[in-house]
């Protein structure tokens, strides 16, 4: 059976702690995260963020937040 973009985050967020958007897009190939938020949230699936600085390579600095399963 093929999963959900929504068990797809929860499973990596199992596997790896944490997803920050990119990882989504790259990775599980998710590109509107945003949506699978709200629809993880409708189902009673709640995720913390938390923004994180660098700088990309221009060394301009740029920031995107990582986002984990509420406990």
């Amino acid at each position: 059976m093929r999963s959900t973009q929504c068990q797809q985050i929860v499973q990596y967020i199992n596997d790896f702690g944490s997803i920050t958007r990119m990882e989504a897009m790259y990775e599980l190939g998710i590109a509107n995260f945003g949506a699978r938020e709200s629809d993880l949230k409708k189902n009673g699936i709640t995720l913390e963020s938390k923004w994180e600085h660098g700088t990309n390579r221009y060394g301009k600095p740029i920031k995107w937040k990582r986002y984990w399963l509420s406990e």
